[in-house]
């Protein structure tokens, strides 16, 4: 390989694990003292990291804690991750405001292993571990959102904190093959804060202004509450391609379809959350919690095509247009209470809908036909509602010999209905027969948990706990009902050890059980076909599978991390997991019941067992800390590199799905001197990757090479002038894929540049 293409993760090699030898070679520092703050003060794994939702009893199990003393205040990510048992990061205000990102993608890109998907710069799916396809559980609050939520929708402003984990524990659950992204929404703070946001966006000359309000407050005797809005508009528009070659394994002939246009769209959000807390004597509280989400957009393309050889009948233009709207609102209601100073007790209820609304037009052109019969007009409708409830409690006490228990139990529904119509040239589609256009469906799930943490000695922390998951889930449609069942039980093991007695330097260790259960779409047998006028593997309908069974998988953490002594860390963590019943969309000619004829089909099915394994390396620390004359520059650096097999499949690129080799990131920001300035710079890279996603198909995407800079001039302690870029350094972005059938060789690939978006913001607390 070309030495030119490995200077990036190079670069990021040398700073994330050259700064190990030398972290070493130091003298353990006596630890300064750290400031307490409930979310610090326990050191299990789901309890250090929870929203004030979630939060246990504090315990007094290590050297570096307060005995039975809680300190209002805020804790420092370093702080809250080093009390931990369980392998975990946190991300606070400050860090989510760094570079002015806007979106929570875009934050959590640079992260030790996780990525994102979509073009560079605009967020897209969350992966941990480069695992896509749902391995991942991303919540908010510690909740599951609804079909239709992204975290792309949820703007930066109204995060108060990320908590990712790296190893599935009792309380948050185990659907987390990958790990778990828990997202925190603001929330009341003993500071009062009145924090007012403006600001505008530019790429390729549309503009995206965006404005957001923050206040927290207290009132009454003790009780606090804090409201957050957030609105925004954006434009894009960007310069589309793809090129479809397909060979005839017989003949050796070859048909080029290529198409060239652009997609423009606009988009409207309104984002609205709260949180009240009533004191209501001694440490008993009540919170309610509301969440809204609006969103609504449209999409227009232009679209010319060519086929060479020149196809008998086939259009050479679409042109479509569209609109959506998704809206989405959740209430939610804790009682907390604290019978005594080792006993919590926690209820929490909530309830939620939304819906979404979709209409679409795709005109084609066919100049060969009569003038009257060139335009082909398809129609399509769809529209559908979810409903959920939800009911939480747990039972935590401290032990007198530094045992802390809990106990819960979670019970959750959702239901779903949805209305889908697709008519061409006015004329509605037939041949659904069993399944129609109206479609229910409804997901049941109750769990049960217990667990245990432990000190042994002044050095050994443990976790132990058991969890119980049934899910049920059922649809109907006309004549057609389907009905799946699926339970987990999964015993997690935590531990660390601590190589000095103040936690600086620690060595962490996990075998858990975790799980993937199948989505609701998966398990619809109800069809959705595509209506491509040419019908090729390419181009295939999608079904579900009712049959589906849960991934399961055995997972290993062995992770070391040393805190320095100027707010630096250094970690090496090592994963891997086994995984059975592993899901795959696997695409098949089939004979089906919507078709006289037979039709490629995608559908989820279970391959087999799969394995993955790798190691993530991270640094961050102040260059003066190492160099006695450099300046206090701030580096951030990390670098993983991932493996897998998934059995079933040829090799040698038979991956997880998604999963590149490697990821890596390097940044800085530092404050001048002699000005009220901070300066920041990062780069994101992941390395392109080919993936055997199916027998027949193979799927490759191109490198990702990201940079982004910042810089904010503090014009007042209470306001401030940022401007920022993302995609610096803009890259062509494309995805291919070569498929494979008795009769031909489709080799597609399709994407389109990528650009610079700056925004600039003003920001004031008054």
């Amino acid at each position: 390989m070309p030495f030119r293409r490995l200077r990036i993760p190079a670069a990021v090699a040398l700073v994330a694990c050259g700064g190990l030898p030398a972290a070493f070679a130091q003298t353990n520092p006596v630890a300064p003292a750290t400031p307490a703050a409930p979310q610090a003060a326990a050191s299990a794994p789901a309890r250090a990291a929870r929203p004030p939702a979630r939060q246990a009893a504090p315990d007094a199990r290590t050297s570096e804690q307060l005995q039975r003393v809680e300190v209002s205040g805020t804790a420092s990510d370093n702080a809250i991750r080093r009390a931990s048992t369980a392998s975990k990061i946190v991300i606070t205000r400050d860090e989510i405001e760094r570079y002015g990102d806007s979106t929570v993608g875009e934050v959590l890109k640079r992260l030790p292993g996780v990525t994102t998907g979509g073009r560079p710069g605009r967020g897209g799916d969350v992966r941990m571990r480069g695992m896509g396809g749902g391995f991942t559980q991303i919540l908010v609050d510690g909740e599951r959102m609804p079909p239709g939520f992204s975290l792309d929708q949820l703007p930066p402003e109204q995060v108060e904190r990320i908590e990712v984990l790296r190893a599935p524990t009792a309380e948050y659950g185990t659907r987390a093959i990958a790990g778990t992204i828990n997202v925190v929404l603001r929330e009341p703070m003993k500071k009062r804060l009145n924090e007012f946001r403006a600001g505008v966006g530019f790429e390729r000359g549309k503009a995206s202004p965006n404005i957001s309000w923050s206040r927290n407050d207290s009132f009454g005797a003790g009780h606090t509450y804090n409201f957050s809005v957030n609105a925004m508009s954006g434009e894009r528009l960007d310069d589309v391609f793809s090129d479809i070659v397909r060979t005839n394994r017989i003949t050796g002939a070859e048909l080029l379809q290529s198409t060239r246009g652009t997609n423009e769209g606009t988009r409207e959000s309104i984002n609205l959350n709260g949180r009240v807390q009533f004191k209501l004597g001694g440490q008993d509280t009540l919170s309610i919690q509301p969440f809204v989400v609006v969103n609504k957009g449209d999409s227009r393309s232009d679209i010319l095509r060519t086929v060479t050889p020149a196809a008998v009948d086939d259009y050479d233009r679409v042109q479509t247009e569209g609109d959506n709207r998704f809206t989405m609102a959740r209430l939610n209601a804790q009682w907390q209470m604290r019978p005594d100073a080792d006993t919590r007790f926690e209820l929490r209820g909530g309830v939620g809908g939304a819906s979404g609304d979709s209409h679409s037009l795709r005109r084609e052109n066919y100049p060969q036909r009569p003038a009257d019969e060139r335009e082909r007009l398809q129609e399509d409708t769809t529209s559908s509602r979810d409903r959920s409830w939800n009911l939480v409690g747990k039972y935590s006490r401290s032990l007198q010999n530094d045992h802390s228990l809990v106990f819960g139990f979670e019970g959750e529904g959702n239901t779903r209905s949805s209305h889908r119509v697709t008519l061409i040239d006015g004329v509605s589609q037939e041949g659904l027969g069993e399944f129609g256009d109206d479609m229910d469906a409804s997901t049941t799930r109750f769990a049960a948990y217990a667990q245990d943490e432990w000190t042994l000695g002044k050095q050994w922390d443990f976790y132990a706990g058991l969890r119980w998951e049934g899910i049920k889930t059922e649809s109907s449609a006309v004549n057609y009902v389907v009905s799946n069942t699926s339970s987990v039980f999964t015993p997690l093991a935590h531990a660390r050890y601590k190589l000095d007695p103040a936690g600086r330097e620690a060595i962490r260790m996990s075998l858990t059980r975790s799980y993937r259960s199948p989505q609701l779409n998966d398990l619809i047998a109800r069809p959705s076909i595509n209506t491509d006028v040419r019908h090729d593997i390419t181009t295939p309908d999608r079904a579900g599978n009712p049959d589906l069974k849960p991934e399961l998988a055995t997972g290993v953490e062995i992770g070391y991390e040393k805190y320095l002594t100027k707010g630096g860390m250094l970690s090496a963590n090592f994963f891997a997991r086994r995984i059975s019943n592993v899901m795959r969309n696997v695409i098949e000619l089939e004979t089906v019941s919507w078709s006289p004829t037979p039709r490629w089909v995608a559908r989820p099915r279970n391959l087999g067992k799969a394995s993955t394994m790798g190691l993530e390396l991270e640094a961050k620390f102040r260059l003066d800390e190492y160099f006695d004359d450099a300046l206090p520059i701030n580096v951030r650096s990390n670098l993983s590199f991932f493996t897998s097999k998934v059995g079933g499949l040829p090799g040698p690129n038979n991956r997880i799905e998604g999963q590149p080799k490697a990821t890596a990131n390097l940044g800085f920001d530092y404050r001048l001197r002699s000005v009220p300035v901070s300066l920041g710079a990062s780069l994101n890279w992941t390395p392109s990757s080919t993936i055997q996603q199916t027998a027949l198909t193979e799927i490759t995407t191109n490198r990702k090479l990201v940079s982004d800079a910042f810089a904010m001039w503090n014009i007042t302690p209470e306001q401030s002038l940022r401007l920022s870029a993302s995609n610096l350094t803009p890259l062509d972005y494309y995805t291919g894929s070569i498929s494979m059938t008795d009769t031909q060789i489709v080799t597609s690939r399709s994407g389109g540049p990528s650009y610079t978006q700056w925004q600039l913001r003003w920001e004031m607390k008054v």
